[in-house]
C-alpha cells in the first residue's frame, strides 16, 4: 500500500524528532502521509531543534537523536526545488496572508506541487497562521 502525499512544513516535522506536545498527532499522521517538502526544510528542522536546545527544552543528546531523525526522515522525503515561480508566488502570498518570509515559501512550494490546484490536497502543519493561510489557499489542512 502506498501512502498518500501530503505536503509538510518543518513545525510537523520537528515533533518526530524530538518528543513534543504534537508528537503523537504528528507520528499518526506520519504513519500514513509520505513527506514532500519546501528545499530548505532540512535547514528549518535543524534549526528548531537547536532552538529548542537553546530554550533548554531538549538535551545535547535529544538534539543528537532529534537530528539523527530528522536526517533519516529526510532520505525519503521529496524535497520541492526553489524557483523565480515559487518566489513569485511567495511574495503575492505575503500581501494576502500574515505570514513570515519562510512559511509564505513554504506555502508557495506547497502550490507548486499541488501545480496550482490545492483541493483535496493535505498540507500538514502545527504553525496556526500557516495552516489557516494553507486553508485559505484551498488545501486540506491535517
Amino acid at each position: 500500500m502506498s501512502l498518500m502525499l501530503a505536503f509538510w512544513d518543518s513545525s510537523a516535522i520537528i515533533p518526530l524528532c524530538t518528543q513534543q506536545a504534537q508528537t503523537e498527532r504528528a507520528t499518526a499522521l506520519f504513519d500514513s502521509r509520505s513527506v514532500v517538502v519546501w528545499w530548505s526544510t532540512r535547514v528549518e528542522v535543524i534549526s528548531g531543534l537547536k532552538r529548542l536546545l537553546r530554550m533548554g527544552e531538549i538535551d545535547e543528546d535529544e538534539f543528537r537523536t532529534g537530528k539523527q531523525l530528522a536526517l533519516t526522515i529526510a532520505t525519503n522525503w521529496v524535497p520541492i526545488a526553489p524557483s523565480a515561480k515559487i518566489a513569485a508566488q511567495a511574495c503575492s502570498l505575503l500581501e494576502l496572508y500574515p505570514l513570515s518570509a519562510a512559511d509564505a515559501l513554504q506555502l508557495a512550494a506547497a502550490l507548486e506541487w499541488s501545480e496550482g490546484k490545492p483541493e483535496g490536497k493535505v498540507f500538514l502543519s502545527f504553525d496556526q497562521r500557516l495552516r489557516e493561510a494553507a486553508r485559505l489557499a484551498g488545501f486540506t489542512v491535517e
